[in-house]
């Protein structure tokens, strides 16, 4: 994509975000809850992304999709880091695919701490799979109206060329 000087680029403090700085285990381990509670959130940015077609216009909504992710990792860690902590050791070294067939009884332990503690429960298996409408307060997106280009010039005249002969 050419950029012009009319195209609005944001600032680096724009773009400047803190980090969630886990690792993957750490993600996939909290990935259920994460979804969960931060879903308003991350449907805001994607129909953002989608209905702008420009990552430009949906920083905010990138940001509090982190700021959800710092809250609901904050809270793990707060009141439940020690079931997380087996939790996702476990998942660690699981293997390769870091599956959680193996892990189902710190998942257990750790499913049990986030609902008596943090009062969130595990999402049914299906549950992000499943159609679910999001409403929003934001204005719908107007796409700018599509400018057609200049005309195309005319194809040549070719009967108004001189005839050559062909010679073998």
């Amino acid at each position: 994509m050419p950029i012009t000087n009319e195209e609005w680029l944001p600032s680096y403090e724009e773009l400047t975000v803190p980090e969630l700085d886990l690792t993957s285990s750490v993600l996939r381990a909290g990935a259920h809850y994460f979804g969960k509670y931060c879903d308003n959130q991350c449907k805001e940015f994607m129909l953002c992304k989608e209905e702008t077609n420009d990552p430009r216009r949906c920083l905010n909504e990138g940001k509090e999709v982190t700021r959800c992710g710092f809250e609901i990792f904050g809270k793990i860690k707060a009141k439940c880091f020690e079931e997380f902590q087996q939790y996702w050791h476990c998942i660690d070294h699981s293997g390769h695919d870091m599956n959680f067939r193996k892990c189902r009884k710190q998942q257990a332990i750790f499913d049990e701490c986030a609902k008596e503690k943090l009062g969130i429960e595990r999402p049914y298996v299906g549950y992000f799979s499943k159609v679910r409408v999001h409403h929003t307060d934001r204005p719908k997106y107007e796409l700018p109206p599509h400018q057609l280009p200049d005309a195309l010039p005319p194809p040549p005249d070719f009967s108004k060329t001189p005839k050559t002969e062909i010679i073998d």
